[in-house]
């Protein structure tokens, strides 16, 4: 990365490591330019930074800029690349069937997508040839180049080629705005950009993956269309890691894992609902006791709030007219009542009762709280999004100066718990104030000094989500990635200076004035349904020892070894393991086969030759090794103390 400081047009100066080279120019330079002159062009860069927002190479740079390179394997380069893989994908289709109508197609998540509409049903086949003519337009290499165009040359240019959509888009701007245009070959597009250079910029690293139906704008009553999606990256190589993660994703897929080893189910009889199985609900049960201990330990006290609660409530904290479409509410007996999506105005309520000195400060509450949200039908997604969920949520009412204790024990205790289950890779976001929010800036000033400062006096890096923060208060979220790459935010700390105000919290301080205090939000697994999911997807079912729901399973090879058997079992169950029998009249391998994918983490043979010895065989995956009763209680103890995966 360099930067570079243009000034009157004429002189530049080039910082990079501890060189220094004065440039000199007569006549502004465009992006490209200024790399050539300066011998920085390479074939990564497709665009700059200029001033903070990416330019095309092409265009002039201003007089006086900041200026970074932008390179493909960036995450500003990606975005570039997949709108020009866009753009690509575009040209491809008219270049096949010109009868064809192009719409939109933006930048998502590994790829782009564009909307066609189209005289038939684009199929595999037609994928096929498209992704065939796209590698064509790529291998031409041709310059991709920005014009602005008036309002009124853009729209008679589109409307006479055949492309309403984009006309229509035209019109529906800002008369204010500048209207650019890119042209790559024939092919001429609409597009605030930026675009790469030319085509051949894009590369081989991209992929047509699928068909599906969508509308003009989004709007169910509008014009039917058809989305071709594509996934595009900077080398084949990083789109062929992706998509092996996007198959062991499929793989590992928390209803597939869960159905395989009896834990839950899904019915339309409960939409959004879990049916939890015994497997699945000890499982269950062992994450919310091991919540229960930890947070009693770090001095929370538990409590339960109702889940029906009147609209009274929503709209004096505010909810009501943020959450409003989330919620499932109905009328009963002249009152508006409302499942309760969240907790924290009931924590309230609970602080409320009763007058609070400054000496009860901090205090903190937590709730395994049930609550309900009315998602869309299709955002339900098994575990990770249903109707009824279950938090580990706790609120902490405490002084200003508080807060930083308070901060630094939440932390310790989340990276804890986070060991406990095996989550490395944790990032720390600190998401500020949002453009619709509550509370004056001075209030959202405080609140957002006192996260980041608690963290750098922690010493915890973080990255900033500007406008991300609830509507009463920044958080900081903590985002695990797992090990197919995936980011997923678990914990959050939110200081809340607001809701307490509006729901009239006060305490009374040393010189007896009443005061309002602080609420700190705060989760460490988020809904437990959720976390199941991740930790199943993640683990792909063999959990480590002191999760797994049985842990293992004692089997004999005849009926004259069962009752020994069975004493192993009696034997480990008092020792506090979840063990279970399997004497059925089967054969040994079928029973192995069964119970291992069923993600039990060892199963204990007993042999006649077991029996006489007074030994029982492990297995743990394909390993298998004879073991005395103290050598395998040993073994289970140590797994089950350091919460690791079991391994012999």
């Amino acid at each position: 990365m360099f930067k570079c400081s243009i000034k009157n047009s004429v002189l530049g100066e080039k910082i990079l490591g501890k060189e220094f080279l004065n440039l000199a120019s007569e006549t502004q330079l465009s992006g490209l330019e200024l790399l050539q002159k300066t011998d920085l062009m390479n074939d990564q860069i497709v665009a700059l930074k200029v001033n903070g927002e990416v330019w095309d190479l092409s265009r002039l740079l201003p007089s006086e800029a900041t200026v970074e390179v932008v390179t493909a394997g960036s995450t500003a380069g990606l975005e570039v690349l997949r709108h020009s893989a866009a753009h690509i994908l575009a040209q491809a289709v008219l270049e096949l069937y010109p009868e064809v109508q192009v719409t939109i197609g933006p930048v998502i998540e590994n790829g782009f997508y564009y909307d066609f509409l189209a005289p038939f049903s684009f199929n595999p086949q037609n994928l096929e040839q498209i992704e065939g003519k796209m590698q064509e337009i790529i291998a031409r290499d041709l310059p991709i180049e920005r014009m602005e165009w008036s309002r009124e040359k853009a729209i008679a240019y589109f409307n006479k080629i055949g492309q309403p959509f984009k006309a229509k888009i035209i019109e529906d701007l800002d008369p204010q705005d500048i209207l650019s245009v890119y042209q790559q070959g024939d092919f001429m597009d609409l597009c605030r950009g930026p675009h790469v250079p030319s085509t051949g910029k894009v590369g081989q690293g991209f992929k047509l993956t699928k068909v599906s139906g969508s509308y003009w704008r989004g709007d169910a009553k509008g014009q039917p269309l058809q989305r071709i999606y594509g996934l595009a990256f900077n080398t084949t190589q990083a789109l062929e890691e992706h998509l092996h993660y996007v198959q062991e994703a499929e793989r590992r897929d928390h209803r597939k894992v869960g159905q395989a080893m009896e834990l839950f189910h899904f019915q339309p009889i409960a939409p959004g609902s879990v049916f939890w199985h015994p497997e699945g609900w000890t499982l269950y049960r062992l994450l919310q006791e091991y919540v229960r201990q930890k947070v009693s330990s770090a001095g929370y006290q538990e409590v339960n709030t109702p889940q029906l609660v009147s609209n009274e409530l929503w709209q004096a904290s505010g909810h009501a007219s943020k959450y409003s479409d989330n919620m499932f509410s109905f009328e009963q007996a002249g009152r508006h009542l409302s499942l309760k999506p969240m907790n924290c105005p009931c924590h309230v309520q609970i602080f409320n009762q009763g007058l609070k000195s400054y000496k009860e400060l901090p205090l903190r509450l937590a709730e395994f709280g049930s609550c309900m949200r009315k998602e869309a039908s299709g955002a339900l997604s098994g575990l990770m999004r249903v109707y009824s969920f279950t938090q580990d949520d706790g609120h902490i009412f405490c002084r200003p100066q508080q807060i930083f204790d308070e901060m630094q024990a939440f932390c310790r205790l989340l990276y804890e718990m986070y060991q406990d289950f095996g989550l490395q890779d944790v990032t720390v976001y600190l998401a500020t104030r949002p453009k619709e929010r509550f509370g004056s800036d001075e209030v959202w000033d405080q609140a957002e000094q006192a996260l980041s400062q608690g963290m750098q006096a922690l010493g915890i890096d973080y990255e900033l989500c500007p406008g991300d923060g609830a509507f009463y208060g920044p958080k900081i979220e903590f985002r695990f990635t797992d090990c197919l790459k995936r980011p997923w935010t678990l914990g959050t700390l939110q200081v809340d200076f607001v809701l307490p105000t509006r729901l009239e919290a006060t305490y009374v301080d040393e010189q007896g004035q009443t005061q309002h205090p602080v609420m700190l939000h705060r989760a460490i697994l988020g809904s437990f349904e959720r976390f199941m999911g991740i930790l199943l997807e993640h683990y792909d079912g063999r959990l480590p020892f002191w999760l797994a729901p049985t842990q293992g399973v004692v089997t004999s090879i005849s009926e004259k070894t069962q009752a020994y058997g069975k004493s192993l079992v009696d034997l480990l169950v008092s020792k506090g393991f979840r063990i279970k029998s399997d004497f059925r009249n089967e054969k040994l391998g079928y029973k192995i086969r069964e119970h291992t994918l069923r993600k039990v983490p060892c199963i204990l043979v007993v042999g006649e030759k077991e029996q006489e010895r007074s030994q029982v065989m492990l297995r743990c995956g394909s390993a298998q090794k004879a073991l005395t009763f103290p050598e395998l209680e040993q073994i289970l103890s140590q797994a089950q103390e350091k919460k690791v995966i079991l391994t012999i």
